[in-house]
């Protein structure tokens, strides 16, 4: 199994993330890998570390999420790999809790959404957002 962490999702990636809603509640899994420097974009300058821009980001989200009948179920430092392998371990994992993917879809298309996420896109070397839905181990 190859992991590449990435920033934003494909078209191909959304489209199906959209597609499979069935209005049941979602719960996003993110494995985040912080840059130890903050680089913005627009090429401010800053002396934020990746993890300090994105504490930004996690503030001013919190809001929009319960915009949008959102809860943050957990966040925490990961730190120690305990079964499996993998080259780097992330530094952070949080997970969000929505009412459906319509929710989380409208908050991350509203302006407000983008102007924070700025923060996000500086401080994120990488992640894994995992969609989930709750239901039994077996089928």
């Amino acid at each position: 199994m190859k992991v590449k962490n990435k920033l934003l999702a494909n078209k191909e990636q959304i489209r199906a993330f959209i597609k499979e809603d069935d209005g049941t509640p979602v719960h996003m899994v993110n494995l985040l890998k912080f840059k130890d420097k903050a680089e913005y974009e627009d090429g401010r300058e800053t002396d934020l570390t990746g993890q300090q821009a994105y504490a930004i980001y996690s503030a001013d989200i919190k809001g929009q999420i319960e915009k949008v009948g959102g809860k943050i179920v957990f966040e925490g430092q990961a730190s120690q790999l305990l079964v499996g392998e993998v080259e780097d371990l992330w530094d952070m994992i949080a997970v969000v809790r929505y009412p459906n993917v319509q929710a989380m879809a409208k908050m991350t298309s509203d302006r407000a959404y983008g102007e924070i996420a700025i923060h996000r896109i500086a401080g994120l070397e990488g992640q894994l957002n995992i969609r989930t839905q709750e239901g039994p181990l077996t089928p």
